[in-house]
């Protein structure tokens, strides 16, 4: 997570960085260093307890032997005692760890000094004029939705449709049919084929479902959980969690998945919301063991269920998830936390690719020649998008899944790291400027930024119909944070000044090249003709059989 030594060396340069990320927030350096004094001190309460305790009993033989009953009565009672104190500091040190890890885990990365401090996005910085012109129109240009909206397949059925994914999934879902879907395939095949054949990176196909530690080790956990898919989908530790908890522990945990699948979808718990997250929480895993087999029992515990989900009406399904822990933490039998914990292999969904290839790396020790380290992937990322409400509720821009294609880089430094992030971001603008879209490149500043970054570029593509630049890519810098949390080193090269050289944290980095579904809404606003047709651009024609215009 960060260095404890560096922080006790030099506190007041971890609090002013801190503090640039946010108003405040420099002070949890005062938490770590009192967190840090009790561990240490619980560690030696302990450690000289140990001591004393193997010394004295040493004793105790010799005085058993002399006949000195008061000696060894005297020393009997030392070594329970000692005993006392090492139980009593062991907790103590367990205790002091917790406090550590949690307020380490909680913070973000310590922003570079040359990145622009602000609390949001109107601090960001352009660099530069941008790249391209802005198209002009001799027409009033459409958004992408209507252009998707308004171009049909043979039998009248809309290739971007909206409604049809509503429908099965909810809101900020989208089916893509026929050459629309055709291009979206074609933007990934290019994007990849770029970064693989021209720009050095190894496609991987990673795997879309990761456990805790993966999203601990990149930092969306445990701070953002509310950002991310979270579920069980039908693994048999629910069912073993089923199967050994009571009826009302069963109940609780299966009243709470559904609450959280109605907050992956929806913004408010209804009974056609609450009914539609049922169909995606398997009822029979959470169903007893003894009550398996019968189906009455079974419909009972349903409707008990769905009387209790529906109580939540009206209500975020967030909030209603809280209020369902603190109810059944006010009676004593559980909690949110407990509940969770008897999960002990709850997998996510991916929110980016990020997660997986980052991860590929974690518990190793790399050698010198294996790096730089540089990977790519296509896949498809689904984030909740809780903090979201109400933004960008049309179209494309915002979906709780998207396609995307990464870039990661490991690498040995902060000097090699900066050069990475360079060339990262060229790659990702590199796409941009042969499908000749204009954009901008923006330094965000310290609020702006994810929590895991030291620095970041974001890519900003014109849209017409928004008259604006809308965010298309973000490439940062994370230095050693990740690879701290995921336990990820490198060992430099024998030398004759290093003849035992010692591992050392890798530097991460990662950015998009590019986000598929965002650069397709690009291409159909900057693409589009007076007639609501859509020109292909040149470089994806091979990827669409040689055709030229989507109408």
């Amino acid at each position: 997570m960060f260095d404890l030594r560096a922080i006790r060396d030099n506190p007041e340069a971890f609090r002013v960085a801190w503090e640039r990320k946010k108003v405040g927030l420099g002070a949890a350096v005062n938490d770590i260093l009192a967190h840090a004094d009790a561990l240490r001190q619980a560690v030696t309460d302990k450690q000289e307890a140990e001591a004393a305790r193997n010394a004295k009993s040493k004793l105790i033989g010799q005085a058993k032997a002399s006949g000195d009953d008061a000696l060894f009565e005297k020393l009997r009672a030392e070594v329970s005692a000692a005993k006392e104190t090492i139980e009593t500091a062991g907790e103590q040190e367990a205790a002091a760890q917790t406090l550590l890890d949690d307020v380490l885990m909680g913070l973000p990365n310590l922003p570079l000094a040359d990145v622009p401090e602000g609390a949001d996005e109107d601090a960001n910085v352009q660099q530069g004029n941008g790249w391209g012109d802005p198209k002009t129109f001799a027409f009033k240009p459409k958004d992408h939705a209507d252009l998707g909206a308004d171009l049909k397949n043979s039998i009248g059925q809309p290739l971007m449709d909206f409604e049809a994914a509503a429908a099965m999934s909810g809101a900020r879902f989208v089916a893509l049919r026929g050459n629309l879907a055709k291009l979206e395939r074609a933007l990934a095949a290019f994007m990849l084929d770029t970064q693989t054949e021209k720009n050095g990176y190894e496609e991987v196909s990673p795997p879309l479902l990761v456990r805790d530690n993966a999203l601990e080790g990149t930092g969306q956990l445990p701070k953002f959980e509310e950002d991310l898919f979270s579920g069980i989908f039908g693994l048999s530790p629910v069912a073993e969690f089923a199967n050994n908890e009571r009826r009302n522990e069963a109940m609780f945990q299966y009243v709470w998945s559904v609450l959280q699948s109605v907050a992956n979808v929806d913004s408010e718990v209804s009974e056609m919301t609450v009914q539609s997250a049922q169909t995606r929480v398997n009822l029979e895993d959470y169903v007893p063991r003894e009550f398996a087999g019968d189906p009455i029992y079974k419909s009972g515990f349903e409707q008990d269920a769905l009387s209790r989900l529906i109580g939540f009406r009206g209500i975020h399904p967030r909030n209603a998830e809280a209020m369902w822990s603190d109810h059944y933490v006010g009676k004593g039998t559980t909690s949110l936390d407990r509940a969770r914990a008897n999960i002990t292999e709850r997998s996510w969904l991916i929110p980016t690719a990020e997660v997986p290839l980052t991860n590929l790396v974690r518990e190793q020790i790399l050698n010198d020649d294996q790096l730089p380290l540089r990977m790519t992937a296509h896949t498809p990322c689904f984030r909740s998008e809780a903090g979201s409400a109400g933004r960008d509720t049309k179209g494309m821009i915002r979906l709780h899944q998207f396609n995307k294609v990464e870039m990661v880089s490991i690498v040995r430094d902060e000097t090699e790291g900066l050069k990475e992030l360079e060339r990262m971001t060229r790659c990702a603008e590199g796409i941009l400027e042969a499908l000749n879209l204009p954009y901008r490149r923006m330094l965000l500043c310290t609020g702006d930024m994810g929590a895991g970054a030291r620095k970041t570029f974001d890519l900003e593509v014109w849209l017409p119909s928004q008259d604006t630049y809308r965010e298309i890519s973000s490439c940062s810098y994370c230095g050693d944070f990740q690879a701290r949390r995921m336990d990820a080193r490198w060992r430099p090269p024998v030398s004759e000044d290093n003849p035992k050289p010692k591992p050392q944290f890798v530097h991460t980095l990662n950015g998009s090249g590019l986000a598929v579904g965002r650069t397709l809404v690009a291409v159909l606003e900057n693409y589009q003709n007076e007639d609501g047709s859509i020109t292909v651009p040149d470089v994806l024609q091979p990827y669409m059989g040689g055709l030229k215009v989507v109408s």
